[in-house]
């Protein structure tokens, strides 16, 4: 069955939609640290989420991000092979590590936070403040429908 039978058009698809703007959007962000920080964007959100949630499990790191486990894996080894990243042992169980970024990692953090702040500043101006608003509660809702059982 072709598209105009079906009347699926892939550019109108919501979930595509919002696939586009998130990697335009992280794309368009990941210029203003990756070539003066050298990270990833994958390394950035590991970064983001231990700056905002340490100590945190690697599962943790998955979860808040909703990144696979081998994407925040290979952010994570590339990490603490620059010394970004720290990695304690829970004394109570073994089996169990925490993430925290390090001195060195969070200056870095601590310096991209201010740029990634001014970037979403300029990116909402386009919006009024009753857009911004609009677009957090619609945000919102929809992240809450996608999560239920009825998705």
């Amino acid at each position: 069955m072709d598209n105009a039978k079906s009347g699926f058009t892939l550019e109108n698809f919501l979930p595509y939609r919002l696939s586009v703007v998130a990697q335009t959007v992280s794309g368009s962000l990941s210029r203003i640290y990756a070539s003066r920080f050298d990270l990833s964007v994958p390394q950035w959100r590991v970064m983001a989420v231990l700056g905002r949630y340490e100590p945190i499990s690697a599962n943790e790191v998955c979860d808040r991000t909703v990144m696979d486990k081998v994407a925040v894996s290979r952010a994570v080894q590339a990490m603490l092979r620059r010394g970004l990243v720290e990695r304690t042992v829970d004394p109570s169980d073994r089996r169990r590590s925490a993430l925290r970024l390090s001195k060195r990692g969070r200056a870095i953090h601590n310096e991209i936070v201010p740029m990634a702040l001014d970037y979403e500043r300029r990116l909402l101006e386009t919006l009024t403040p009753e857009e911004r608003a609009a677009l957090d509660s619609l945000l919102k809702r929809l992240l809450s429908r996608a999560e239920s059982k009825n998705g």
